[in-house]
């Protein structure tokens, strides 16, 4: 197994597109958490994903608690622009989940003080104007950070 991908939410067909994509070719399981903001019989999430769908490994889940409880053992983290942690300083492991909020509102104020330790944040701009990256930006970037820490396995 590989990195798990969380999308927690997500509300734009095209970053989970882009994203699904991202997972496909690096070997990462991608959950979706619902509720989603498209369908996805979404013609631009497919559009977005291309021709890499058949390679992909999801799996929905009706809530984060249903994920959760479904992976007891689970190392997770949590990507938020209020993380105190570089996502560069934390250690990854080839099965741990990396968590991703929806576009508008990021992950739940409440999830995120109960995981204080586990938040990372990808460096920005000290500027107010700069709020926060791309979310299918924001996956890219954490998981070749997660992946280069762990050898790029079945990777050339």
């Amino acid at each position: 197994m590989s990195l798990n991908i969380v999308l927690v939410e997500p509300e734009i067909p095209q970053n989970t597109g882009n994203i699904a994509r991202t997972c496909a070719a690096t070997g990462s399981k991608l959950h979706l958490v619902k509720p989603l903001g498209f369908s996805i019989d979404d013609k631009k999430l497919k559009r977005a994903g291309l021709d890499y769908w058949h390679l992909l490994d999801i799996e929905y889940h009706d809530s984060f608690d249903a994920l959760k409880a479904a992976y007891p053992e689970g190392k997770f983290f949590y990507s938020t622009t209020k993380g105190k942690k570089n996502h560069t300083q934390v250690e990854y492991t080839k099965d741990c989940f990396i968590v991703f909020g929806k576009e508008t509102a990021g992950l739940p104020k409440p999830l995120l003080e109960q995981n204080m330790d586990y938040c990372i944040r990808i460096p920005m701009l000290n500027d107010a104007d700069a709020r926060s990256l791309n979310l299918s930006n924001s996956v890219a970037v954490v998981v070749y950070e997660a992946l280069r820490q762990i050898g790029f396995p079945n990777m050339i």
